[in-house]
């Protein structure tokens, strides 16, 4: 682990922050750059590796500024640049939140920490399938990151279930290793970007199952086979594999605030365009949004803005403080 990836340690006196952000993917990140900026007294909260879904992506090609950026390269520069501006970075998990009030209480894995506001980015992480198999056969042949464990299967029978951007980004990507790469939709044509598509459809190891579900992943100690149904028909059929590839979508990382009210049904923070909550000082960004376009730029876009918007909130409290000693000595 080089010095890019230091994580301060908690110690007594230094748990008050003006900003606390919780998850260092690309939200987390630039908002943390903003806010440095602004003069905010920053902490970082992650739990493992800063960069979030960034660190599992090969390729960046749609990342203004850059033609081409690995994506653990862009991650380690998103760090690099809230580090060199001061930007705390701790490892903990924040276990709940104390809303209300001010200061917001952060109980983590690691102690309390203080502060007068909180941005939430801790993204999403990949949906399962929930079916027979997947987890029993979890890194056994089933994956959710292409860039992770394509190597594994050179000359081997792919099957990438999902049709949006990163089911076909990684399944393009597949065929670096593969001998061939089947991409199994529910529906008839792909949801993925025009330029993703074009690029799946011309490679002659990528073929195509429409109106198709995974119903079960069939194997003993490791993969050896899907069962599929059609959607419509209901007709069932077995195919030969060795590795499944599953990209159906994300669940937002939430769980630790679950019992809280700036929460959709799904799970996702809500937030105005501004980035607040409902709660006065708590702000959310990237990926653990409801929106519609899931990228690392609208993420970075999102951190911005938290940023800036989380900083006139502070701002805000220090002129009504100031108003209340001004009141109190008339």
């Amino acid at each position: 682990m080089n010095g890019l990836y230091k994580y301060g340690n908690f110690s007594e006196g230094e748990q008050t922050y003006d900003l606390v952000i919780i998850g260092g993917g690309p939200a987390g990140l630039s908002a943390g750059v903003y806010a440095a900026q602004a003069n905010l007294k920053t902490l970082i909260l992650e739990k493992g590796l800063p960069g979030g879904q960034m660190q599992n992506t090969l390729e960046v090609e749609n990342y203004t500024g850059f033609q081409m950026i690995l994506g653990p390269e862009l991650s380690e520069s998103m760090r690099a640049h809230a580090d060199h501006l001061g930007v705390e970075f701790k490892m903990a998990d924040v276990q709940s939140i104390d809303m209300h009030g001010n200061p917001k209480i952060l109980h983590t894995s690691e102690g309390e920490i203080q502060a007068k506001a909180v941005l939430i980015a801790t993204g999403a992480t990949p949906k399962k399938l929930g079916i027979p198999g997947e987890d029993r056969l979890s890194g056994r042949g089933v994956s959710w990151c292409a860039v992770c464990d394509g190597a594994f299967f050179k000359n081997k029978k792919i099957a990438v279930v999902g049709g949006g951007d990163s089911a076909i980004e990684e399944g393009t990507f597949l065929t670096k290793f593969g001998e061939s790469v089947l991409v199994i939709h529910r529906r008839d044509k792909l949801r993925a970007q025009p330029i993703l598509q074009q690029r799946a459809f011309s490679s002659e190891k990528m073929n195509f199952i429409w109106n198709h579900k995974v119903v079960e992943i069939l194997g003993d100690n490791r993969v050896s086979g899907i069962r599929i149904q059609h959607v419509d028909t209901g007709e069932e059929q077995e195919i030969e594999m060795h590795g499944v590839f599953i990209y159906v979508g994300f669940t937002p990382m939430t769980s630790f605030i679950s019992n809280q009210e700036i929460l959709d049904r799904d799970g996702y923070v809500i937030t105005d365009e501004d980035m607040r909550t409902s709660i006065p000082g708590i702000f959310a960004a990237g990926d653990v949004r409801p929106k519609g376009l899931r990228q690392i730029i609208t993420a970075a876009s999102d951190g911005a803005i938290a940023a800036m918007t989380a900083y006139h909130y502070i701002e805000s409290l220090a002129d009504a403080k100031s108003a209340n000693v001004m009141q109190s000595q008339n």
